[in-house]
Order: C-alpha cells, then sequence, then structure tokens
C-alpha cells in the first residue's frame, strides 16, 4: 500500500512573499526553516512543472548567495523573484 503525501497548493491569483514562504514551509522535510534543492524540486512538482529537478538547479544556482546548498534567510526573497521572472507564477508586486 502506498502513502501519498497532500501538500496544499499555491494560493490561487497572485500570491505575497509571505503566502509564498508559507506555502514553501511544508516542502521542508527537515525543519530546519530552509529549503534545499531537494524539497525545492518536490514544491515544483507539486505545481506538475516540466522538468522540475532542472528547474529547481537553475534556481538554487540563481538564488543561493552564500552558496551552503538552501534557500534561507534573505535568499528566500530572490527566490520568490526568480519564481516570478523564470517560473512565470502569479506574484504580487508587494515588496518583502
Amino acid at each position: 500500500m502506498a502513502f501519498m503525501r497532500y501538500y496544499r497548493g499555491l494560493p490561487h491569483g497572485e500570491t505575497t512573499v509571505e503566502e509564498f514562504r508559507a506555502w514553501l514551509s511544508q516542502f521542508d522535510a527537515d525543519g530546519d526553516g530552509r529549503i534545499s534543492r531537494e524539497e525545492l524540486e518536490e514544491a515544483l512538482r507539486s505545481l506538475n512543472l516540466w522538468f522540475a529537478w532542472w528547474k529547481a538547479r537553475e534556481a538554487m544556482r540563481a538564488v543561493d548567495a552564500n552558496r551552503n546548498g538552501a534557500v534561507d534567510g534573505d535568499e528566500m526573497g530572490r527566490l520568490y523573484a526568480f519564481a516570478h521572472r523564470h517560473l512565470h507564477l502569479k506574484m504580487s508586486q508587494l515588496e518583502e
């Protein structure tokens, strides 16, 4: 018997930074408050995006400023901007 984990989708319409963070937090498997490439890939898969592994890799290259392999702190705002520009997710124009 297989068990599937249910993830809450992104809110419909435009998404604020806070909503984006809250949505991503459900993919933080180890609960460390950071999003790894694998966790980001799982998040993108939940949106049924094609090539989620590649998009997660490109996002990490673009936003992981300290190169620690995870999105944390101020990098979350960079990930939000990356998702808006490159993944075409609807984002609100509110600042962080």
